[in-house]
C-alpha cells in the first residue's frame, strides 16, 4: 500500500515513542491520524506535533485491554473520517519477572495490553479496512517474539502471540485478497520509556540491581530512535513485508532464532549468571 495524503490512520500508543514518531510521520505525509493512548498528558504531546495545514487529528484516551472500548474507538474513526487505511497496534508494556514469582494479576495486565489489544485492534478495524478496499495492518511484536530470554516470560508469550496471530492473519488475507494486508514488526531496542515504565518483580533484579539501573542499562543498549523505527515500519508497509526487523540488534536475534535451541539457550543463560555474579561480586 502505498502512502499518500488524504488518506487515514488509527494508532495504539500514540502518546511515546514508535506511536508518537509513526504519527509523526503520517502527519508529515499529509494523513489524517485518529490517535489514541491511556497516557492523555503525552497524546496531548502527539497532538501538537502533528499539527499541520490540511491534516485533521483525532484523539482519544482509550485502554486497548477493553475489547467494547477499542471497537467503540473503531466506530468513531469512521464517524470522524469516513474510512481507514492503516492501523497500528503498537500500545505495550513490559514486565520484568521470573515464570516462578509473577503474580497473575502482572501476567494477564501485559497479555490484556500486548496480545489482546492487538487481536481487538485487528479485529475492530479489519471490516473498515476491507470496506476502504486498501489498507494495511501493523501489528507491534519484539525481538522476543523471536527468541525468548530469561525473566522475561510474560513479555515473551505476547510478543511471540501477536507473532503467531499477525502471521496467520497475513495468510487469511492472501487467501481471500480484500485490498487488506498486514505486517508483524519485531523492533529490538528502542529509546522509548517502556523500561523505566515497567513492572519489575524483585525476581528479575539480577544481583540485586534497582529498576533504576536496570531502566540505564537497557538505555545503554537501545541504538535506534523512535523515528528511524517508524521511517523503517512504513517503508514496510509500502513494500508490504510480511515481518520487518528494526535495528541491527533485530537482525541479531532474528539470526539467532535461527540456531538450534540449545545454542541461543544456553548464551542466553550464560550471560545472565554472568551479570549476576557481576552485581553480587560489587
Amino acid at each position: 500500500m502505498k502512502i499518500v495524503k488524504g488518506q487515514v490512520a488509527a494508532i495504539t500508543g500514540a502518546g511515546s515513542g514508535i506511536g508518537q514518531a509513526l504519527s509523526e510521520e503520517l502527519a508529515r505525509r499529509g494523513c489524517d491520524l485518529s490517535l489514541s493512548d491511556v497516557d492523555e498528558e503525552g497524546l496531548a504531546e502527539t497532538v501538537l506535533r502533528c499539527e499541520r495545514p490540511g491534516v485533521t487529528v483525532r484523539p482519544a484516551r482509550l485502554d486497548v485491554a477493553d475489547r467494547s472500548e477499542v471497537f467503540a474507538w473503531a466506530d468513531t474513526v469512521i464517524a470522524d473520517h469516513g474510512k481507514i487505511n492503516l492501523i497500528a497496534n503498537n500500545a505495550g508494556v513490559a514486565l520484568g519477572a521470573s515464570a516462578a514469582a509473577q503474580s497473575i494479576e502482572d501476567f494477564e495486565w501485559l497479555m490484556n495490553i500486548n496480545f489482546w489489544g492487538v487481536v481487538h485492534g485487528t479485529q475492530a478495524f479489519l471490516p473498515h479496512l476491507r470496506a476502504t478496499g486498501d489498507g494495511h495492518i501493523v501489528n507491534i511484536s519484539s525481538v522476543f517474539g523471536l527468541v525468548s530470554i530469561p525473566m522475561q516470560s510474560a513479555y515473551n508469550a505476547s510478543k511471540f502471540g501477536v507473532r503467531g496471530f499477525t502471521d496467520a492473519l497475513r495468510m487469511e488475507l492472501e487467501i481471500e485478497p480484500c485490498g487488506v494486508s498486514s505486517t508483524t514488526i519485531h523492533p529490538g531496542g528502542i529509546k522509548t520509556n517502556i523500561a523505566r515504565n515497567a513492572r519489575t518483580d524483585e525476581s528479575a533484579m539480577l544481583g540485586g540491581a534497582t529498576r533504576e539501573e536496570m531502566a540505564d542499562a537497557f538505555d545503554r543498549l537501545a541504538r535506534t530512535t523512535p523515528r528511524a523505527a517508524a521511517n523503517k515500519i512504513l517503508k514496510s508497509v509500502e513494500r508490504n513485508r510480511r515481518r520487518a526487523l528494526i535495528g541491527p540488534d533485530a537482525v541479531l536475534f532474528d539470526i539467532m532464532s535461527r540456531l538450534p535451541a540449545v545454542i541461543s539457550q544456553r548464551l542466553f543463560v550464560a550471560t545472565t549468571k554472568r551479570e549476576r555474579e557481576k552485581r553480587l561480586a560489587n
